[in-house]
């Protein structure tokens, strides 16, 4: 059970268990191309949270890290296939976690869309937030 200051979350199947430590750094949807094909959906939402907030409370035999790019990697679940965590050295304190993959609120609503460059033009999103792109994916847009 989650207390106010920690959220929990769990892949699909439940054999990975995570707790995060509340607050969480920001909350965003991101639009690469590496998300979307990974994922296979139009847009992914990520929890960014210190890494030393996070603790991995089960399954760690059945986590497996594989590197996404040169310089990321992912983790998912081996027995569902559940897409749970990114880290970087791009943000060697932080570990992005899939919004979707908690089991309560997080205390942040999204608040931007970074690589909406690459957006797929057939999903209509119909928000206000902010839209970031170019190579960092993190470069204020003119939308």
């Amino acid at each position: 059970m989650s207390s106010a200051s920690q959220v929990r979350g769990t892949c699909y199947c439940g054999v990975i268990r995570f707790a995060v430590d509340l607050p969480v750094k920001w909350v965003a949807h991101c639009h690469c191309d590496i998300c979307k094909q990974i994922h296979g959906a139009p847009v992914t939402t990520w929890v960014g949270s210190e890494a030393d907030r996070f603790h991995l409370l089960a399954g760690t035999e059945q986590l497996t890290w594989y590197a996404s790019t040169e310089a990321g990697e992912r983790a998912r679940c081996q027995t569902c296939g559940t897409q749970l965590f990114f880290r970087s050295p791009r943000w060697p304190d932080e570990i992005h976690i899939t919004r979707t993959s908690f089991r309560g609120p997080v205390g942040k609503e999204p608040g931007g869309h970074a690589y909406f460059d690459r957006h797929v033009d057939w999903l209509n999103l119909g928000d206000e937030l902010p839209r970031f792109g170019g190579p960092s994916g993190n470069e204020p847009l003119d939308t």
